[in-house]
C-alpha cells in the first residue's frame, strides 16, 4: 500500500470511527471552541441550546478568556468543558468529535489543518483562510482526511438570502451583468498605543503563531489585530468577506476573474493602523464584474440598504430587466425603467448563527461534505477575492488572473503574488 493510499485509508478508519461515536448514547456531537473572544463567546451561546451539539472543551491562549469561557458553559448547560492552553492538546482529546475555530484570520488555516489531521470535523469563522497559499493547503488536507469543513458565510443558511439567489438564477432580474457588495461600516481610530509587556496569562508566541514576532501590544490583541497586515485582511476580509461571498454567489458562484484592481487608502487618521479605512475593488469577468466597496469613514448609503446603527451593509445586483437589493433585513426586486417595486420579503426572524451550525452538525453525521451550504472549498474561493484585491491595492497596480494557477500573470504579477503567502513562516506554525 502506498504511503499516500495509506493516510486515505486511515483517515477514512477514524472517520468511521468518529462517526460510530458522535451517534453514541446521547446522540449529541461533542464540540471543543478554540479563541474565546468576542466571536468565540458568540459559539458557545449558540451551540448551547442545540440539541445536537454538546460543548465539552474549550481553547484559549488567554487564562481569563478561556476562564470565562468555562464559566459561561457552566451557565447555559449546567457543564464544565475542559480547558486548554494549546489547541494541539485539544485536537488530540477523544472525547472531542468537531472543533469551531474562532481564532484571528491568521490562525484559521493551521488550526484547521491540525485538527483535520487529528480526526475532527471543523467549523471555522470567516474569511476561511488568511491568503492564497493558506487556503490551498486547507482544502487539500479536508479532502485527504475526509473531514467535513464550513466556513462560517452564514448568509448561505439563512433563508431569505437562498431565496434570493434561487430568484437571480430563475431570472428575476434578467441577465445579471454586475454584482456590488457594500460594507459601509463605521470604523473609529484605533490610535496610537506603546509596546508593553506581556499580560499575565496570555501565551503571545503562540497568539502570533504564524505572524512575525513582535513585541506586545494591545492593538494588536483586542480585535484591533484585524488592521494589521501580519494577523488580518482589513475590512474587506473581515465583515466585507460576508458580502464578497454573497455577491459571487449571486453573480453565479463565480471564481477566478481576468482581472482585479483595487484602490484607496487610510483616510483622515494617523494612527496606528495599515490596512485601508477606504477601498474600492472591481473584478473582471469579461462578460459581467464584481464591485466591492468599504467605507469606515462616515458615509450615505447606496441602492435602498437601510441603515443599520452607523452602518450600511447589505449586496445589490443588477440585471437587463431590473435590480434587487439583498440585506440581513429581506430583499427586494425592482423592475423596468420606472424600476417598479415588485416583489419584497422581510427576514421573518433575527439572524444567527444556528441553522449554518445545524447544517454543519447534520454534515458531521451524513458524512457528505457537498451537504455542506459553506463547504472549504467554498469559503477559500471567497475569501481569496479579498485577498486579490489587498493584493492590488498593496501592490498598487491592476493585475491579470492566471485561472488556471490562481496567481497573477503578466505585468505587475511578481510584486502582486508575493503578497499571496507570508515570506516566511515561524516555526512551528509552518502551514
Amino acid at each position: 500500500m502506498s504511503e499516500s493510499s495509506r493516510r486515505t485509508f486511515l483517515a477514512a478508519g477514524a472517520a468511521a470511527i468518529s462517526l460510530r461515536r458522535v451517534l453514541g448514547a446521547n446522540g449529541r456531537i461533542n464540540v471543543g471552541i478554540v479563541g474565546i473572544g468576542g466571536r468565540g463567546n458568540d459559539h458557545i451561546k449558540t451551540y448551547a441550546p442545540l440539541p445536537d451539539a454538546r460543548i465539552v472543551a474549550l481553547c484559549d491562549v488567554n487564562q481569563p478568556a478561556l476562564e470565562r469561557g468555562q464559566a459561561a458553559v457552566l451557565k447555559l448547560t449546567g457543564e464544565t468543558p475542559k480547558g486548554y492552553d494549546d489547541m494541539r492538546k485539544m485536537f488530540a482529546d477523544k472525547d472531542v468529535d468537531a472543533v469551531s475555530i474562532t481564532t484571528p484570520n491568521h490562525w484559521h488555516a493551521l488550526s484547521t489543518i491540525w485538527a483535520c489531521q487529528a480526526g475532527k470535523d471543523v467549523y471555522c469563522e470567516k474569511p476561511a483562510c488568511y491568503n492564497l497559499h493558506e487556503g490551498e493547503r486547507m482544502i487539500e488536507v479536508a479532502r485527504q482526511t475526509g473531514r467535513m469543513v464550513q466556513i462560517g458565510s452564514q448568509g448561505r443558511s439563512i433563508p431569505h438570502k437562498r431565496k434570493a439567489v434561487e430568484l437571480l438564477r430563475d431570472g428575476a432580474i434578467g441577465q445579471v451583468y454586475m454584482a456590488k457588495g457594500l460594507c459601509f461600516k463605521r470604523r473609529k481610530s484605533i490610535g496610537h498605543k506603546p509596546d508593553e509587556p506581556v499580560p499575565p496569562g496570555l501565551n503571545w508566541d503562540m497568539f502570533l503563531g504564524p505572524a512575525p514576532m513582535r513585541p506586545y501590544n494591545e492593538l494588536r490583541f483586542r480585535y484591533n489585530w484585524h488592521w494589521f497586515w501580519d494577523t488580518g485582511n482589513g475590512d474587506i476580509g473581515n465583515q466585507g468577506v460576508h458580502e464578497m461571498d454573497y455577491a459571487r454567489w449571486g453573480l453565479g458562484e463565480v471564481t477566478w476573474p481576468k482581472s482585479v484592481v483595487s484602490t484607496g487608502g487610510k483616510y483622515l487618521y494617523s494612527d496606528d493602523q495599515e490596512t485601508p479605512n477606504t477601498q474600492l475593488a472591481t473584478f473582471d469577468y469579461g462578460d459581467k464584474q464584481l464591485v466591492f466597496e468599504v467605507r469606515g469613514l462616515i458615509t450615505g448609503g447606496e441602492g435602498g440598504i437601510p441603515k443599520g446603527g452607523s452602518n450600511y451593509v447589505g449586496n445589490l445586483f443588477y440585471g437587463a430587466d431590473g435590480w434587487m437589493e439583498v440585506d440581513s433585513t429581506g430583499f427586494r426586486v425592482y423592475k423596468g425603467e420606472k424600476e417598479d417595486l415588485v416583489m419584497e420579503e422581510k427576514e421573518q426572524k433575527e439572524w444567527d448563527t444556528a441553522p449554518h451550525m445545524e447544517n454543519f452538525l447534520s454534515a458531521c453525521r451524513s458524512r457528505d461534505y457537498k451537504s455542506l451550504h459553506a463547504d472549504v472549498a467554498i469559503g477559500v474561493m471567497s475569501a481569496d477575492l479579498c485577498h486579490l484585491a489587498n493584493a492590488s491595492y498593496r501592490a498598487g497596480k491592476k493585475l491579470a488572473l492566471d485561472p488556471a494557477k490562481g496567481r497573477f500573470t503578466g505585468p505587475g504579477a511578481e510584486e502582486g503574488n508575493a503578497f499571496l503567502t507570508r515570506p516566511k513562516y515561524r516555526a512551528p506554525y509552518v502551514v
